[in-house]
């Protein structure tokens, strides 16, 4: 990309690797140097909470209004009903009126520890507002004659669907109208401009952009992120464990800050940068890091986005009962970190070959003679048999080895 912008914003975007497309970037730059803009990110109540999936687009939200704009957070309420099908190989579950007010009061207590809400800060709307109470035969003949059939059947999201031969409901192929529908009122009420989100919600962004040029002759712009994988492969916002929700209530602060800490190394560089508020040229720092020094750049991390969304004290707690828990053993020994990579354990992977692929014994030979001695434990449990097998499920957030009373040893999936 040989585009350099100058705005604040979409430097910091580019800089730390939140851009994925733009309909116009000199466009959308030249706005943003005139005078604060306004943008969405439109977010449906399908569960209880947000999760880490979701970050990324919450924290260029953040950035946004930290460079002096205005950002909505759009509940949708009504699109909700209807259900997003992009990328989807079936329809999503339908929820009454009732779950998906109470997911919107989940997702709400996520949204106010990252964005300044009131008069002339961040708004939080309900497209239920404006969905709600549509006249049918009007909506048709006023949005829906600006929309191509032909058109709508191009977009990856629901061609990908079809060339599968998986079914696709007129219901669901509603939704990418109701979610242009919500730029046109955005931009007629609250003078929206941009519409952000994930590179999968391209085609219906520029639904938005187009109709809105259509019905009231105005510019408007797309901005999408990446989606992101970890280096690994792996979808960001999934463990062992399944989705890594944003609600305390449903993830502790504590499991939350183990999930940053068992970071791959390969990552931890460009998780600082999307994640945190740190210096770009720290965080490059940082994720350059090697051996046993990655492992406190990992905690740098950990810390740096808990406190974001549970608060300092929440990181500086979790961070304590780690160390306590993990490195000081009960018995004050000190703690090394080792990782074991995903096709390992694929593999099929035993106690004793994990002793001897993390460093902690020279040999197999070694490693059976420690377990028939009685010295090793795998978190404070004594182990029999060397050849008892190891998986992820057993590793979690992290696998803690004794050999012996002061030698303890982290084992993560790296």
């Amino acid at each position: 990309m040989t585009f350099q912008p100058k705005s604040d914003f979409l430097r910091v975007m580019f800089e730390r690797g939140y851009v994925a497309d733009c309909t116009d970037y000199a466009g959308l730059d030249g706005a943003l140097l005139e005078g604060p803009v306004t943008a969405y990110i439109g977010y449906d109540a399908t569960a209880a909470s947000l999760h880490v999936g979701h970050l990324l687009n919450i924290m260029m939200l953040r950035w946004f209004q930290k460079t002096g704009n205005r950002p909505i957070t759009l509940m949708g309420g009504g699109t909700t009903k209807v259900g997003d099908p992009s990328f989807r190989s079936e329809e999503r579950p339908l929820l009454d009126d009732a779950a998906i007010q109470s997911n919107i009061d989940g997702m709400q207590q996520v949204f106010a520890r990252y964005l300044t809400y009131g008069d002339g800060a961040a708004t939080m709307l309900n497209n239920a507002e404006w969905l709600d109470g549509l006249n049918y035969l009007e909506f048709l003949r006023d949005i829906g004659r600006h929309f191509s059939v032909n058109r709508m059947l191009s977009f990856e999201s629901v061609k990908s669907r079809l060339d599968r031969e998986q079914s696709l409901s007129f219901l669901e192929f509603n939704y990418m109208i109701l979610q242009a529908y919500d730029f046109l009122e955005l931009h007629r009420r609250y003078g929206c401009r941009l519409q952000m989100g994930g590179s999968d919600q391209w085609g219906n962004i520029v639904n938005g952009i187009d109709l809105t040029r259509r019905v009231d002759d105005a510019v408007v712009w797309g901005l999408t992120s990446p989606l992101l994988t970890t280096s690994d492969g792996r979808k960001m916002g999934k463990s062992a464990g399944g989705a890594v929700w944003l609600n305390g209530a449903m993830l502790s602060p504590y499991d939350f800050w183990q999930f940053w800490r068992n970071t791959t190394d390969a990552d931890v560089g460009r998780f600082l940068k999307l994640y945190t508020e740190l210096p770009v040229d720290e965080c490059d720092r940082l994720g350059a890091l090697q051996g046993s020094e990655i492992n406190e750049a990992k905690v740098r991390l950990a810390n740096e986005v808990t406190a974001l969304l549970h608060g300092a004290d929440a990181a500086a707690s979790a961070e304590a009962t780690a160390r306590e828990v993990f490195e000081q053993g009960g018995a004050g020994g000190d703690l090394e970190v080792a990782t074991i990579g995903a096709d390992a354990l694929s593999g099929g992977l035993t106690v004793a070959q994990l002793l001897v692929q993390t460093g902690i014994t020279a040999s197999g030979k070694e490693a059976k003679r420690l377990v028939a001695e009685g010295g090793l434990r795998l978190n404070n449990q004594a182990v029999s048999d060397p050849q008892m097998a190891v998986d992820a499920a057993l590793i979690g957030d992290g696998l803690k080895v004794s050999v012996g009373r002061k030698k303890h040893r982290m084992v993560m999936i790296g």
